[in-house]
């Protein structure tokens, strides 16, 4: 899975540990998300789509091999 997380931080000018913080999870889940080695629930992808005020889909995309 693709995403766009870390292009969107950068916009709102939000660091790890400020989104982590805003959505109730540790900077380590979120740089875990940013690098592709965790795929979030559809839970924490909501709340991430919630605070960029976009859809699911313009943050997360699937790959090919998904």
């Amino acid at each position: 899975m693709q995403n766009r997380l870390k292009i969107e931080r950068a916009i709102k000018d939000l660091t790890q540990d400020d989104l982590a913080k805003l959505i109730g999870v540790s900077r380590q889940t979120i740089n875990s998300i940013e690098k592709g080695r965790y795929v979030p629930s559809t839970v924490l992808a909501l709340k991430i789509s919630k605070i960029f005020e976009k859809p699911v889909n313009e943050i997360f995309e699937l790959d090919d091999s998904d």
